[in-house]
């Protein structure tokens, strides 16, 4: 018997909207309190584009089934007529979040991306001021 993703069961899985603008929506993917991953999509005049980033593992059929759901609740949904849909799919993890105060010249502000070190976050703390 296959080992089971930890995304096999999509019931509980909810969308909710970071983005939106006249051609594109990004959402992040949740279950419970837990981000499980994102889809930004973009909208052409006849295909949409959409770039998916999980953040757990999962199996073939697991990701076949988020494809199908993203595609129906908010592909579908959009009232956008359209010809094919084509996603990328990327798993990772957020390494920080960067805005226009983020200058990499600044020494204790550039990211040591160890991967042993799984626990050093961005903080607020860390920024001088």
């Amino acid at each position: 018997m296959a080992a089971r993703s930890n995304m096999d069961n999509l019931n509980d899985l909810r969308f909710d909207r970071h983005f939106r603008t006249p051609s594109s929506e990004g959402y992040y993917l949740v279950r419970g309190e837990t981000r499980i991953g994102m889809v930004d999509l973009h909208f052409t005049s006849t295909t949409v584009h959409g770039t998916l980033i999980v953040e757990q593992e999962i199996d073939r059929d697991a990701l076949a089934q988020l494809i199908e759901r993203i595609d129906e609740d908010l592909v579908l949904s959009a009232d956008t007529p359209r010809d094919d849909f084509l996603v990328s799919v990327y798993t990772g993890k957020e390494v920080g979040f960067f805005n226009d105060t983020f200058r990499a010249d600044q020494e204790d502000l550039v990211a040591d991306l160890d991967e042993d070190d799984e626990d050093d976050e961005f903080d607020d703390d860390d920024v001088e001021g």
